[in-house]
């Protein structure tokens, strides 16, 4: 059987899934995701897929976060024509996130645009896609059921299987038809999408079928060992970081994903509040995105573990939604204790690097973290403990208190993923690790060899666009890159030469900041010119 995987995203980084699968008589993707991280790895969404978007029959959609949906308008726009298969509540979420994402590119090529006429003989850039592009390509969506069989492409079938990750997301299992009159079985492979933890509040429990031939895992967090935290405990961390915050005077900045993570935040904030364990305050949703999420939520509220909680708490008037620029910018007149909780929760783009940008030079404020940080992010930067930052272009001191809860995260730790795909036994051919860095990547790797499921020649580790050929019952097999490859495929995902000159020009600013006197700064100035002239 002739069934090929070319892995052309989320390979040895976190974003950017996308497989492509090709086999007689059919050619499909699942996911189409945007990269976000390094500007090097961003680079990739401008340019040209690698393989013809009009040749596809169709794209099968995990879940609607734009690291697996975000580049379904570009593919559209490309000549793409087929059906996207995603729930319900992936198809309604996508309706907001992608106009909203093909917005923020609108916004972000007219702010450089700007810049570049300002500096003269650039070229302008265009947007990826557009705000009309995102809501046009939702007409091409088609609404799926879990744990039930369908048929998206000749020879295919397909069944959709709960992730537990976030609101409507899933894993997909694959069946390719033997061909008409062979004796072999058919082929049988599981996408995990991305996986929730265990004790999710919302969410159950991932599942999946047993007994595959090969399984395409993520491993995001495949080499984290996060104890297990209840609904409690969480709330219990929630609450002694905003007394402290509270304490402090200043703002409680959250950089939060718009769907899910903001909302359980804005939960169990008005729970504390409501209970007297936290002092009240101002609590600030400013997203756009997040707002009309949240209404999504509350018309799937049925469908979540504590979805009446939810939309009691989504509801309110503690909360204050800010929608208008006009009413982001008047944040900026709230003093005291407050909370801002703004996207992106990487601080890549979004309002929050504006609040961040206030906000981080004072020390009585509070950045407090609830989601994963990809390597090369400002997000990254700041939890790793930088002492000053560069925010579109300006130096900022950051003086701020920076913390962290993880028990947010909507993806399962390297414990949870060893299990779930121990539970997938047996895997009669390999395994696939996507959607992690290097490191938890060979975390998690160390774990399947310890179970077992495979032996460890059939644990993959896929580069951009590399290609395998997939059989049943047998280990995957590399095809050869017939000059297929985009870019460096080693090196993706890591700080690149960009985040390399932002922490130079910030040393420089810092050494002359902190030089005795002029004449020593002007000394410092004589050596750098004379490094790059090489004199």
């Amino acid at each position: 059987m002739a069934v090929t995987l070319r892995v052309c995203g989320a390979a040895r980084t976190v974003t950017g899934l996308c497989l492509l699968f090709e086999a007689p008589g059919a050619r499909f993707l699942v996911d189409c995701g945007m990269f976000q991280g390094p500007k090097s790895l961003k680079a990739l969404n401008y340019e040209p897929f690698p393989f013809d978007p009009r040749a596809l029959d169709c794209v099968l959609l995990t879940h609607a976060h734009i690291d697996h949906s975000g580049l379904l308008p570009k593919l559209a726009k490309a000549g793409f024509r087929g059906p996207i298969h995603a729930t319900r509540a992936t198809r309604d979420l996508c309706s907001v996130m992608l106009p909203d994402a093909g917005h923020v590119q609108e916004m972000e090529v007219e702010t450089l645009n700007r810049r570049n006429r300002r500096r003269g003989g650039m070229e302008p850039v265009t947007p990826i896609y557009t705000a009309e592009d995102g809501e046009r390509v939702i007409g091409q969506f088609r609404t799926v059921e879990l744990d039930e069989w369908t048929e998206p492409a000749e020879g295919v079938r397909a069944r959709y299987w709960n992730a537990g990750h976030m609101l409507g997301s899933a894993s997909i299992e694959l069946e390719f038809a033997a061909p008409a009159g062979a004796a072999e079985a058919p082929l049988r492979i599981l996408v995990s999408g991305d996986l929730g933890p265990d004790c999710s509040v919302l969410q159950s429990d991932p599942q999946g079928p047993a007994g595959v031939d090969h399984v395409i895992c993520e491993s995001t967090y495949g080499d984290e060992d996060r104890p297990p935290c209840s609904e409690a405990e969480r709330r219990a961390r929630l609450a002694e970081i905003v007394r402290k915050a509270a304490r402090r005077g200043g703002a409680l900045l959250v950089p939060s994903f718009a769907v899910e993570r903001a909302q359980e935040v804005m939960w169990d904030l008005v729970t504390l509040m409501d209970a007297g364990e936290v002092p009240e305050a101002p609590v600030y949703l400013d997203s756009p995105l997040a707002i009309r999420a949240s209404r999504i939520f509350l018309r799937h509220a049925g469908a979540l573990a504590e979805g009446k909680a939810l939309a009691r708490a989504l509801r309110s008037p503690r909360l204050r939604f800010t929608e208008s620029q006009e009413q982001s910018r008047a944040i900026a007149l709230e003093d005291g204790f407050h909370v801002i909780i703004a996207g992106s929760g990487m601080c890549e783009a979004g309002r929050i690097r504006h609040h961040l940008r206030n906000w981080l030079p004072d020390p009585r404020a509070t950045v407090l973290f609830v989601g994963f940080q990809a390597e090369g992010t400002l997000g990254r930067l700041l939890r790793d403990g930088a002492r000053d930052v560069r925010i579109q272009g300006e130096r900022v001191k950051v003086a701020a208190q920076i913390a962290e809860i993880a028990d947010y995260s909507g993806h399962a730790d390297g414990p949870e993923l060893g299990r779930w795909i121990a539970a997938r036994a047996p895997v009669r051919g390999g395994v696939f690790l996507v959607h992690g860095e290097e490191a938890a990547i060979e975390g998690l790797a160390r774990r399947i060899v310890g179970r077992r499921v495979v032996p460890e020649t059939a644990i993959l580790r896929p580069t951009l666009d590399e290609a395998f050929a997939l059989s049943p019952a047998a280990p995957p097999a590399r095809l050869p890159d017939r000059g297929r490859r985009r870019t460096d495929a080693e090196r993706l995902g890591h700080l690149d030469w960009h985040n390399a000159r932002a922490a130079l020009l910030l040393s420089i600013e810092r050494a002359l900041d902190e030089a005795p006197d002029d004449a020593a700064r002007e000394a410092l100035i004589r050596r750098l010119r004379a490094a790059i002239e090489g004199t």
